[in-house]
């Protein structure tokens, strides 16, 4: 018998490999017509794609299906990305889908795409550049179309919250030809005002109806504000570059005039407990101070003046007491000390052996002590332990 006959199982998982290591299987780009479209519970999409000779079967995930903003139906032509590989329990081959766009709409998500990456690579979107949005506002910009629920919206929404702060609308063309320039425009002419901030978008609409806010010079514009933007384009699915470029970007238009304002009852009850705090605060510190005065009102030292004095004088004299004891004291070793340093000269004084009978010759001054230093008639002075003599000298022996 053939040693080389595989099972079902080992054949389908050398099948998936091939298809996993082939490179080109790892990204495809596929278009079709949707058929069996299936919206499972937990928000898988399960489906094929068919032309006129053949069919795949596709899977998008539902983390995948979150990033699309329509609902795929039978009979809808579309365009898909994704890698295809083997799934085992069946041994066929499918397409794990990624991305999913209406047939139409391929070229525009691919300028998409690629103006997204360039303007990524140029740092546009960092949020170093990001600007903070002010906490209460006094003048609020919003650039949009003059008509339609957007602007209705933003100022409902603004009016209900927060209505102590002002609202200039720049109205410009959010879709169609001019779009674009309107846009720039509008944003320009907004740096002009003292604005805190400004909310840039419209409603929501298909992939076409929101590409003038896709366009690179509306990224530029919000990009070199000064004044920082919250983008408020389309619906909570609808992202758009000016998402991307702006300081901060909401769900929606109702969305972005909730984050430009706080809520007024919030900031009452904000002041309020910042007050209650602080004059509490002040009452601890008025009671303290209170006390405290009392207390040194109270003091022995106020009510009695001249115990001050007395408690200083009774400090002096103690001291003045300390200091004639010191200084008798020193005295005292001083003279020891003295007493001491006078017996040692004694013993070291030469003169000291006179006091025993003793006496010093001299001559000029200066000690005899030889004979032949000394002549006949010669006038010496002799030094006793008390006084001197003055001899001549009669004869030497």
């Amino acid at each position: 018998m053939n040693n080389n006959y595989y099972t079902i199982s080992d054949f389908t998982k050398k099948l998936k490999l091939k298809f996993d290591n082939d490179i080109e299987l790892k990204y495809v780009f596929l278009k079709g017509e949707i058929s069996n479209f299936k919206a499972h519970t937990r928000g898988h999409y399960y489906f094929s794609l068919k032309d006129d000779n053949s069919k795949i079967n596709a899977i998008m995930f539902s983390f995948q299906t979150k990033n699309i903003n329509f609902l795929p139906k039978d009979g809808m032509k579309v365009f898909v990305e994704g890698k295809v590989s083997i799934y085992e329990a069946t041994g066929g081959y499918q397409i794990y889908v990624e991305k999913m766009f209406e047939d139409g709409v391929g070229d525009l998500h691919k300028k998409f795409e690629e103006l997204k990456k360039k303007l990524a690579n140029l740092g546009v979107f960092d949020e170093k550049y990001k600007k903070k949005i002010p906490k209460y506002p006094s003048n609020i910009g919003i650039i949009t179309a003059p008509t339609g629920a957007a602007i209705r919206d933003i100022l409902s929404t603004i009016k209900r919250r927060y209505n102590v702060c002002n609202t200039y609308l720049f109205p410009a063309l959010v879709q169609g030809e001019g779009a674009k320039e309107s846009l720039v425009k509008q944003i320009k002419k907004a740096q002009e005002f003292d604005l805190d901030v400004i909310i840039l978008g419209r409603g929501g609409g298909s992939i076409e109806d929101l590409w003038a806010f896709n366009e690179e010079i509306v990224a530029k514009a919000i990009f070199d504000s000064k004044i920082p933007i919250i983008s408020a384009v389309g619906h909570e699915v609808d992202f758009t570059i000016a998402d991307f470029v702006a300081d901060l970007r909401a769900p929606t238009p109702t969305g972005a005039a909730e984050m430009a304002v706080p809520n007024l009852v919030d900031v009452k009850f904000h002041i309020s407990t910042i007050e209650n705090m602080l004059n509490k605060n002040i009452y601890n510190l008025f009671k303290n101070k209170k006390e405290k005065l009392e207390y040194l009102t109270n003091s022995y030292i106020l009510k009695n003046p001249l115990s001050l004095y007395e408690i200083k004088e009774q400090k002096l004299s103690n001291s003045l007491e300390n200091l004639k004891v010191n200084i008798n004291h020193i005295l005292k070793n001083k003279n020891h000390s003295f007493e001491l340093l006078k017996s040692k000269l004694q013993l070291l004084n030469p003169l000291s052996i006179l006091d025993n009978g003793y006496s010093v010759v001299m001559k000029n001054e200066k000690v005899i002590k030889d004979i032949d230093d000394v002549f006949i008639d010669d006038v010496l002075k002799i030094r006793l332990s008390k006084g001197n003599l003055k001899v001549v000298v009669k004869e030497k022996e």
